[in-house]
């Protein structure tokens, strides 16, 4: 294993203010920590966000204040809050600025959603959760131009989705990666 240290680095992992998917934002947080970076939790409130299955953290900025010059890379986090609060314009904003300013940009879960209806994953490698019963998710990949992999973690350039909790560790040591390329 290379030497895996992104000090220096600043991230930002957006989460939905209730009900994000906790194994994705505390399981990938604690590797990105783990490696020296330092990172960030934004939401759509200010205030202690609360995981669909029990967990919190304060949340540092919202995700209208996401300065993307700051930071090295973006992260967003599942769950079923998820595209409830941040299935929006301002995600999709802030999805567009981290690729035209050539950072890592992140997602797992069902949040490769919002990267696709952003416009993002035209042409990229992507893969998103789904299940027997709902193939939604996919189709909304291939509808805005991504190619759909079922893998846990795809990688394409600097875009790196994960498609779920079980997926967490892999996908938080997928962006250590990526960013120790840089």
């Amino acid at each position: 294993m290379p030497n895996q240290n992104i000090s220096g680095k600043k991230i930002v992992i957006i989460i939905a203010f209730r009900d994000f998917r906790d194994a994705e934002y505390f399981i990938p947080k604690e590797i990105l920590e783990t490696a020296g970076a330092e990172v960030k939790t934004a939401s759509n409130k200010i205030g202690t966000a609360i995981g669909a299955d029990g967990g919190d953290t304060e949340v540092d900025l919202l995700v209208s204040e996401i300065n993307i010059a700051n930071f090295s890379a973006v992260v967003f986090i599942g769950g079923p809050g998820c595209l409830e609060v941040l299935d929006n314009e301002e995600s999709y904003r802030i999805a567009k600025e981290t690729v035209s300013q050539n950072k890592v940009l992140a997602a797992i879960c069902i949040s490769p959603t919002i990267l696709a209806k952003a416009g993002v994953l035209k042409g990229k490698k992507a893969t998103v959760w789904s299940s027997p019963l709902d193939g939604g998710p996919v189709r909304i990949l291939k509808e805005n131009g991504a190619i759909y992999e079922d893998e846990p973690v795809v990688v394409d350039g600097k875009i790196i989705t994960g498609n779920g909790p079980g997926a967490a560790e892999e996908f938080g040591k997928t962006i250590v990666e990526v960013l120790t390329k840089e």
